[in-house]
């Protein structure tokens, strides 16, 4: 993408989404939250931020599921005012960055199938990203050969279906397969997007990002297999691969591993992954998963220091989604009487 043409189209939403970065939590005003007794204190503190605005209107006592609500109400409307303002490609860009909240969604709705579960309300328990033009009509499905067919015809991740399940394969014991082959789809084809299609700026911050999202996967499936039937040549069939992930020996490595010892000594090759394996073992209340959203969230902070480019849009979403989680977190430990645990939350800036 051409620097010199860039805000033709897109530096009027560029400064918008810089903006709404600078309105993030501070970690002083986690600090803060934490020391709060109740949701409504919470709200208190909240006044004074962005959210203000959207818990005014909920009646007192705030309950944790209202703030929820409101946060995510919050979300879903910057996220559809600057889709609604933007032009192609970056309006494309930003419809593959609800494709994940589709996967969940569809995947959902496919547990809800199998388990002959009223789907109207799964709706409701549906991410709001990740609903689409036709979902409701999905409603009235009773059979997975049914849903097969309504997806190939009505959704965005059509291809990825048509490419990655069988409709004999829609059983619940392949639910979390067919969950992980539509990502590593999503995911090899939201790089082509950034790093072909598009190019520039944009491709560059994007491959580093969607990089670290295949390796996060690569290695949580590694972890979640371990000492489950699944085989090991199934196991390296659900990897996701792109241009500047892992190596290829340690993906053979991890597609081998047996054991969390095994795990240990192929990421070991990393010095990232290393790094972040080693303190989530180091730090017990920490989990790898919460290592892996803290270096996260710093190549997020970092995709903000160059210009012209779409991963600013992607990264406020991502750091905006777990404020949400970082909230929702000190709301819920305030509400159980677990105030020692509050203040555990990942820092965003």
């Amino acid at each position: 993408m051409d620097m010199l043409t860039f805000n033709a189209d897109n530096g009027y939403l560029e400064a918008v989404v810089r903006g709404l970065k600078a309105s993030l939590l501070r970690r002083q005003d986690y600090t803060n939250l934490a020391q709060c007794e109740s949701p409504e204190d919470m709200r208190t503190i909240l006044n004074s931020s962005d959210y203000g605005l959207w818990l005014q209107n909920e009646p007192a006592p705030l309950q944790t599921q209202a703030l929820y609500d409101c946060l995510m109400n919050r979300l879903v409307y910057d996220f559809r005012s600057i889709r609604g303002q933007s032009y192609a490609p970056l309006s494309t860009f930003l419809d593959y960055v609800t494709y994940p909240y589709m996967i969940d969604n569809l995947v959902l709705l496919l547990m809800g199938v199998l388990r002959n579960r009223d789907l109207s309300e799964l709706l409701d328990k549906c991410h709001p990203l990740g609903l689409f033009e036709g979902i409701a009509t999905l409603t009235a499905i009773h059979s997975p050969e049914e849903l097969y067919r309504e997806i190939l015809v009505d959704t965005p991740l059509a291809p990825y279906f048509a490419e990655c399940v069988n409709v004999h394969d829609l059983t619940e014991m392949n639910v979390e397969i067919i969950r992980n082959l539509l990502y590593k789809a999503y995911l090899t084809d939201f790089y082509q997007l950034c790093v072909e299609r598009i190019g520039g700026m944009t491709g560059s911050i994007m491959a580093t990002l969607i990089a670290f999202e295949a390796d996060r996967r690569v290695i949580n499936i590694t972890l979640n297999s371990l000492e489950t039937s699944l085989r090991k040549d199934e196991r390296m069939m659900l990897f996701p691969r792109v241009p500047g992930g892992l190596d290829d020996e340690i993906i053979q490595r991890l597609g081998r591993a047996d054991d969390l010892q095994a795990v240990a000594m192929a990421l070991d090759l990393s010095s990232t992954y290393r790094a972040l394996f080693q303190r989530a073992a180091e730090r017990g209340e920490y989990s790898l998963e919460d290592q892996f959203l803290e270096f996260e969230m710093k190549l997020l902070r970092e995709s903000f220091d160059a210009q012209f480019h779409y991963g600013v849009f992607y990264a406020y979403f991502r750091m905006l989604e777990q404020e949400i989680r970082n909230l929702t977190w000190i709301a819920e430990c305030i509400t159980q009487k677990q105030f020692a645990h509050a203040s555990r939350v990942v820092p965003i800036l």
